[in-house]
């Protein structure tokens, strides 16, 4: 696959018109399955990561299969959340919930219904996963929740431990009595409901989103407005560039490039469901790997989104 650059700004639309599109979006609870059937889908057409796409497909369904199932016994104070929408701060911080949630028990389940489905391999990281005691979770959760790298005795579980987080988070956000507001200032790089930094940015589809710019968060995932044509990290727009893949038919293989930010020194990317409706945030971040493979090797640059499934060394 060879580069491609273009610095047409041409990457969403600024809401108005007639229908106003919303500022957040809560997540869905179908979200978990779509993903799965879209790396499936992504599995079948990149042959090179067919393996990884397709345990991330597994794991994706577990995923679902748990929310759908399983109840929290977390019972939210409708107050406290009232609060925090009021004063525009995330109603469910990462920071502040993580003793709260019952994920421990979510991970539990996801174990249970991901160990049948999956190789040996992955079938002995769950087994060891499952002997370590609450503590030695907890710490893996915050590593992930911090958007951090781990450990090397712990950076093989983290993207499990993150897959159970996504559900718990997913599962209060998805109820909110309604959408916190769109954040002011800094606070735009981070989720609004949670806090989490984003997987990746959408360009949207639909009636009210038609060709909108979303962040999506890496945790609960619910989405976030952003400008077109604006880096997300430090909101300059005079030195942006965007990169993408093509292959030697000259196509892109994925719907998806780069926005490269010369002012920060840092790059988010862009999924197009305009291009392809069934594309998701995560999944196709997942199988884009080789373009933040291109661009650590061309430019020094850093990534500002954060991929919890995506842990390297």
């Amino acid at each position: 696959m060879t580069a491609e650059h273009q610095a047409e700004h041409d990457y969403g639309a600024i809401p108005g018109g007639v229908v106003e599109p919303p500022v957040v979006v809560l997540p869905e609870r179908r979200l978990f399955s779509h993903r799965a059937r879209r790396l499936r889908d992504l599995s079948r057409r990149m042959r090179s990561m067919a393996d990884f796409l397709g345990f991330a497909a597994r794991l994706a369904q577990a995923q679902h299969q748990v929310l759908q199932k399983r109840t929290s016994t977390f019972q939210p104070d409708s107050q406290a959340f009232d609060l925090a929408l009021e004063h525009g701060m995330p109603p469910l911080s990462v920071q502040s919930l993580q003793a709260d949630l019952d994920w421990q028990e979510d991970l539990d389940a996801l174990c249970d219904a991901l160990e049948l489905n999956v190789g040996q391999a992955q079938q002995q990281l769950i087994r060891q996963l499952r002997q370590l005691d609450h503590g030695a979770r907890r710490e893996i959760a915050t590593e992930v929740l911090n958007a951090g790298r781990g450990t090397q005795d712990t950076r093989a579980f983290m993207p499990l431990v993150a897959a159970v987080l996504q559900v718990a988070w997913l599962r209060q956000c998805s109820v909110l009595p309604r959408p916190p507001k769109r954040a002011e200032g800094t606070a735009q790089t981070v989720c609004p409901c949670c806090g989490a930094l984003p997987v990746a940015s959408l360009i949207q589809v639909g009636r009210e989103r038609s060709r909108v710019r979303y962040m999506q968060c890496s945790i609960c995932a619910a989405e976030w407005y952003m400008e077109r044509a604006r880096c997300t990290t430090c909101f300059e727009t005079g030195k942006l560039d965007y990169v993408g893949l093509e292959g030697e038919d000259g196509k892109r293989p994925l719907p998806i490039r780069a926005e490269t930010c010369g002012d920060c020194q840092s790059y988010v990317k862009i999924i197009h469901r305009d291009t392809e409706v069934d594309a998701d945030a995560l999944a196709d971040d997942l199988a884009s790997l080789g373009l933040d493979i291109m661009i650590a090797r061309e430019r020094d640059i850093g990534r500002s989104s954060y991929n919890p499934w995506l842990i390297a060394g």
